[in-house]
């Protein structure tokens, strides 16, 4: 049945995130005092507030502007059904509000720190927990599987995405090699971090002109694909809805069913000490990952390799082993579930307050717009006609191997799966960002080599 706003006003009913109107509404009240009110100076003798810019209150005052905007927006006709519904409506309302500066910049701050600005935030939280979660909870032979057919899938993603882009690109007098460049290489890069900055420093060792002039455009172009790969991912949702026999309804491979993906959460009834279990086995795991990672950065190999990406090898390592008991397995299905479907909006306003939409509007010329359609599309179309052939969904696989490699690397993964309602996905969507940008920076470093002047 779909949602209407009329029993988001009902006293009786309690919509806003479990909570009753009247208590949330008194919740509103408490974050609009702490961030909004003046109180005091602070240190630097400046107008000071109530915020005190912790984990917990941070998390809480997320949480709030989530679920007004979110339930909000799960009621929207037509916003709703194909463009995303209340998640992306928290991020683009997240955006204006800092982009804007309706909001404090200590507030500001604060959300920085939460969300990912220094090694200590929400997000170094959730993504491992959805990544130990879904993998942990897959079936073995299912996963061996997708690691022969996964990255070949990701591969003809990266040839679609190419040929859609020097295609349209020729349409506006651009050439290939630029397109290659300065759109497809940005794009589908695995995002900013890992993807568009090292990218510019190996544009700039080799041009010798500084690293932000080939970023600027980079960011932007990949700015305006982020937002497609969005979209893109409520309408393939939609697309899937239409046509059941082009989606596994969040499962990537199609022999699933038959190779017995089970429900750990169904067959053993975790107990709070399992998923607790679970939750310390994803931190040092993260630490083992981490550790491997720091190794690997010392080597004298030009690319990187993010500690994501050993974080999902250990856990498949693990998963393939049979080495964790299915009590733990039970654990982690719960935690990743907790953080899938009950801490999303909190995460997308965080990364809706570090957006700048000013970066999306300079860049939104005609041709720039339909270059970036076209490498997306072409990424998605390619993949979903050899999809099925592979084995896989083609709905889902274009969503990780098509979209997940198409947006802003892991805060894209989760806006993505976010708008498809596949966050299940999560840790294909991280083999995408690391693994595919991975293998983008190893092609960035050719074209630039033969081809950067």
């Amino acid at each position: 049945m779909a949602k209407n706003f009329k029993e988001l006003f009902d006293p009786r009913e309690s919509k806003w995130g479990g909570i009753s109107l009247p208590m949330f509404l008194c919740a509103l009240i408490v974050v609009a005092i702490v961030v909004y009110v003046p109180f005091g100076l602070d240190k630097d003798g400046n107008p000071g507030s109530f915020l005190r810019p912790n984990f917990l209150i941070m998390f809480s005052a997320l949480a709030v502007f989530g679920l007004l905007f979110g339930e909000i927006g799960d009621r929207i006709p037509f916003w709703n059904d194909y463009v995303g519904g209340g998640t992306i409506l928290v991020f683009f309302v997240a955006a204006v509000f800092g982009t804007y500066g309706l909001v404090p910049d200590n507030f500001m701050n604060a959300v920085n720190v939460f969300y990912g600005k220094q090694p200590v935030n929400f997000l170094e939280m959730f993504i491992p927990a959805l990544i130990v979660g879904s993998v942990l909870t897959v079936d073995r032979k299912t996963l061996i599987k997708s690691i022969s057919g996964y990255i070949p899938l990701i591969i003809i993603g990266v040839i679609g995405a190419s040929v859609g882009g020097i295609a349209v690109g020729l349409v506006f007098g651009k050439n290939p090699i630029d397109v290659m460049m300065n759109y497809v290489l940005p794009i589908m890069g695995g995002g900013t971090g890992a993807g568009a900055i090292p990218m510019s420093e190996m544009w700039s060792s080799k041009t010798g002109r500084p690293a932000s002039e080939w970023f600027a455009f980079a960011i932007s172009i990949l700015s305006i694909a982020n937002v497609i790969a969005i979209i893109s991912g409520a309408l393939l949702k939609k697309l899937g809805q239409a046509k059941p026999s082009l989606t596994g309804n969040g499962e990537l491979i199609i022999d699933n069913a038959k190779e017995a993906i089970r429900d750990k959460e169904v067959e053993v009834k975790p107990e709070l000490t399992d998923t607790t279990a679970a939750f310390i086995l994803t931190g040092v795991l993260f630490m083992v990952a981490h550790i491997l990672g720091e190794l690997w950065s010392k080597l004298p190999i030009e690319f990187e390799l993010h500690r994501l990406v050993f974080l999902i090898l250990l856990t498949m390592f693990l998963n393939i082993a049979n080495v964790v008991p299915d009590k733990i397995k039970a654990g982690a299905k719960r935690m990743q579930t907790f953080f899938s479907k009950h801490t999303i909006w909190i995460l997308m306003a965080a990364v809706g307050f570090t957006t700048d939409v000013k970066e999306i509007g300079a860049a939104l010329l005609p041709s720039n717009l339909l270059i970036a359609l076209a490498i997306v599309f072409g990424a998605v179309g390619l993949i979903m006609l050899v999809a099925r052939k592979m084995k896989f969904y083609p709905v889902e696989a274009a969503i990780t191997a098509g979209l997940c490699m198409a947006n802003r690397g892991g805060a894209g993964d989760v806006a993505v799966l976010g708008a498809a309602d596949r966050m299940e996905l999560m840790s294909f969507a991280q083999i995408s960002s690391r693994i595919g940008g991975a293998m983008m920076l190893v092609l960035g470093s050719v074209l630039f080599s033969f081809f950067a002047k």
